[in-house]
C-alpha cells in the first residue's frame, strides 16, 4: 500500500517587488513637502549699491543694498580699499558692516562696498562705484580720530601693556593723556586703575580673568575727545617671573634678579670633564648648573670655585656666569702638587652660586 502525500506549496511573494515597493514610499514620503514649492533663482542685482557720505578721513560712509529679483532674505557687506582709478581692491579687516568710517589709512585711496544678496536658492553680490580720493582730516577745529586708539603686548600677569593714541586730525598740536581701565570678562562695567596714567601698564594680580581698557583723551586748543580702546583678551595668569624666557627642553630660565629674597641660588648640577684627572698639565673644565628654589632655571648668576686642598687655580680671576639655560663653565688649571690618581687621597671643590651685590 501506497501512502500519498500531499505537500503544498507556499506562494512566495517575490522580494523585488518588495524592495521597490518600500523605496518608491519613501521616496513619496521625502518629496511630498516639496510638492507645491516655487522655483526661485538666485538673486539678481538690478541696481547697484551706492555709497553716501564725505569721502574725509574721519568721516563715515554708509551703502545702500540696492535693488534685486529673486526677493533677498538677507544682505552681507564688505569693504574695500583700493588704488586712485578704484582697482586693485583689497579687503578691509573687520569692515564688515553697511557703514564704515573712513581711517588715515584710506588717505589718498578710493573706497567701495560689495553687498552679497542672499535667497534659498544662492547668493550674488555687487559692488558699488568707488568713492573720491579720500582726503586726509581738517587741520582745523577739534581733534578728529581717524585712526582708533589700540593697546599691545602680551596679556598676562606681569607683562607689560601699550597704548597706542591712534591718529588724529584737528588742530595741531594735540596732547594725549591716558588712563587704564579694569572691566569684565565682556569689556562692560570698568573703572579707573588707580596711578595707570602712563602709556606703558604693566598687569597686575587683580586684572587677572578681566579685560583692560585704555581711554585716550586727546585735547587742542579747541576742545578734548575721549575715547576708548576694544577690550583685551581676559587676562591670563603668570607664566613666571619678569624675564621668564621657556626653554626647549621645557625648563623655566629666569634672570637672577627675578629671584626673590624669600627664595635662594642652589647649585643643581656639577659636572667633570674629563671626570677622571690623570694629568697635571691639562686643564680640566667643571660645568655647573644653577637653580632657585622654586625650581627655575637661573641665568646671569655668578659661579664661584675653588678646590680643597688648594691645589688648583681658575684660568680667569672673575667667578663665571650663568648662560640663559642655567649652566656656568669654569676652566681649572691643576698646580704642581695636584695629586695623582690615588684611591686613598681625594680633592673637595666648593661650589658657590650667587648674585651680584
Amino acid at each position: 500500500m501506497h501512502a500519498h502525500v500531499h505537500t503544498r506549496r507556499r506562494r512566495r511573494r517575490p522580494l523585488l517587488a518588495v524592495a521597490v515597493v518600500g523605496t518608491t514610499a519613501a521616496l513619496t514620503a521625502a518629496l511630498a513637502p516639496l510638492v507645491g514649492a516655487r522655483s526661485q533663482a538666485t538673486p539678481t542685482n538690478t541696481t547697484e549699491p551706492a555709497i553716501s557720505g564725505t569721502a574725509r578721513a574721519g568721516e563715515t560712509l554708509a551703502t545702500s543694498n540696492g535693488t534685486w529679483t529673486g526677493s533677498p532674505t538677507s544682505f552681507a557687506y564688505k569693504w574695500l580699499r583700493c588704488d586712485t582709478a578704484g582697482a586693485s581692491c583689497t579687503e578691509i579687516g573687520g569692515a564688515n558692516g553697511s557703514s564704515y568710517r573712513l581711517t588715515s589709512d584710506d588717505v589718498g585711496r578710493r573706497v567701495r562696498a560689495r553687498v552679497a544678496a542672499t535667497n534659498a536658492d544662492g547668493t550674488a553680490s555687487a559692488t558699488a562705484n568707488p568713492t573720491a580720493v579720500v582726503a586726509p582730516p581738517p587741520d582745523t577745529g577739534p581733534p578728529v580720530n581717524v585712526k582708533a586708539p589700540s593697546i599691545s603686548g602680551t596679556v598676562q600677569v606681569g607683562q607689560q601693556l601699550r597704548v597706542s593714541p591712534g591718529d588724529w586730525g584737528g588742530a595741531q598740536p594735540i596732547s594725549f593723556d591716558f588712563r587704564w581701565l579694569r572691566c569684565d570678562a565682556a569689556g562692560n562695567s570698568c573703572f579707573v586703575i588707580s596711578g595707570a596714567t602712563d602709556e606703558g601698564y604693566r598687569v597686575a594680580e587683580a586684572d587677572q580673568g578681566r579685560t583692560l581698557r585704555a581711554r585716550v583723551s586727546a585735547s587742542n586748543g579747541s576742545s578734548t575727545v575721549n575715547l576708548l580702546t576694544a577690550p583685551t583678551a581676559t587676562v591670563a595668569p603668570a607664566s613666571g617671573p619678569d624675564g621668564a624666557i621657556k626653554l626647549s627642553n621645557g625648563e623655566t630660565s629666569i634672570p637672577a634678579t627675578s629671584v626673590p629674597a624669600t627664595e635662594r641660588l642652589i647649585v643643581d648640577q656639577v659636572a667633570f670633564e674629563p671626570n677622571v684627572i690623570r694629568s697635571r698639565e691639562t686643564p680640566f673644565t667643571i660645568k655647573v648648573k644653577v637653580k632657585d628654589t622654586r625650581g627655575f632655571v637661573v641665568r646671569d648668576a655668578l659661579v664661584f670655585v675653588r678646590s680643597t686642598p688648594l691645589v688648583t687655580q681658575r684660568s680667569e680671576d672673575r667667578d663665571a656666569q650663568t648662560a640663559q639655560d642655567g649652566f656656568a663653565t669654569v676652566v681649572m688649571r691643576p698646580e704642581r702638587d695636584f695629586p695623582q690618581l690615588n684611591p686613598a687621597y681625594a680633592v673637595q671643590f666648593f661650589v658657590k652660586a650667587y648674585r651680584q651685590g
